[in-house]
């Protein structure tokens, strides 16, 4: 009777030991790390433990870095905005029986499975000023009075990140809801409508508290994907123009390059500080909700 109740447990070995070895270990060393000054000298000088000294100097000595922190904060807020309401929209209109509705989610789905790179790379073309495809398609609608520096002016370029984000990201947050949509019982609905309520009451007292656990899904992912953004920022401006769409992930993979390791680490350990309080808010926020719901 023992061995069978064990025998399960066996399968967790192999799983745990990979992600002890591949995941937690390399975190806490990361974190360890960044309490040093281990940099691409440290072969000759060695390792010296220098406390504070990096944190110090990420939100003393270097406007840039808080600048990086408050441009990751707000793609957080922003591309999770862009992102849930319209999904959420869409996710109902296609629950309601629009025609075609199979082959919409199939559309708006499809972006999401493909790489940040390949993503990246197309739009920076697209969005290329000289000879990008938007442009010229404003040049032949006669609506050259439209045409921007998408990913070179200030004034543009982060809408220019939210809009492609959003074009890859809106169908994976649609696909969460609606399989939220799918476990709310239609006499909710029909009994609402009994008392009259129209779409806009029945969306607020019904849809969305029944929502609450694929609300919190999404959120999770949206901002832990927010905050470690690197890949659709990296691609589209390498962080220009000069630093203006720098970003933690950006800058710590400079400081990387640069040989600066202990740096790297110490704005990496910021960043799962700041992911790590996120999670736990939201999940005890919402958490609560669904529970008294």
């Amino acid at each position: 009777m023992n061995k069978k109740k064990i025998y399960p447990q066996w399968f967790l070995i192999l799983p745990l030991a990979l992600y002890i070895i591949f995941f937690l270990l390399p975190s806490i060393m990361g974190v360890a790390y960044s309490f040093t000054d281990w940099n691409s000298r440290s072969v000759l000088n060695g390792v010296h433990f220098v406390g504070l000294d990096n944190f110090k100097e990420i939100f003393t000595s270097n406007k840039d870095y808080l600048s990086g922190i408050g441009n990751t904060l707000k793609f957080t807020i922003i591309s999770n905005i862009v992102k849930l309401i319209p999904a959420l929209l869409i996710a109902i209109m296609l629950q309601e029986g629009l025609k075609g509705k199979g082959l919409y989610r199939t559309l708006l789905y499809l972006p999401s499975i493909l790489p940040f790179v390949i993503i990246g790379l197309v739009f920076k073309s697209i969005l290329n000023y000289n000879n990008g495809l938007l442009n010229a398609i404003l040049d032949g609608l006669h609506l050259g009075i439209l045409k921007q520096k998408w990913l070179s002016d200030l004034g543009v370029v982060w809408k220019s990140i939210y809009g492609v984000d959003a074009w890859r990201g809106i169908g994976y947050v649609m696909t969460i809801f609606l399989a939220g949509l799918n476990t709310i019982p239609r006499s909710y609905y029909e009994a609402a409508e009994i008392d009259g309520a129209n779409f806009w009451q029945r969306l607020r007292y019904v849809t969305l508290p029944m929502l609450s656990g694929a609300i919190m899904i999404n959120l999770v992912f949206g901002i832990t994907y927010g905050l470690k953004v690197f890949d659709i920022v990296y691609v589209l401006t390498n962080g220009g123009p000069g630093h203006a769409t720098e970003v933690l992930t950006t800058y710590a993979f400079q400081l990387y390059s640069r040989g600066q390791y202990g740096m790297s680490s110490a704005l990496n350990s910021i960043l799962l500080l700041i992911t790590a309080i996120a999670g736990v808010v939201i999940v005890k926020t919402l958490g609560k909700q669904e529970v008294q719901q």
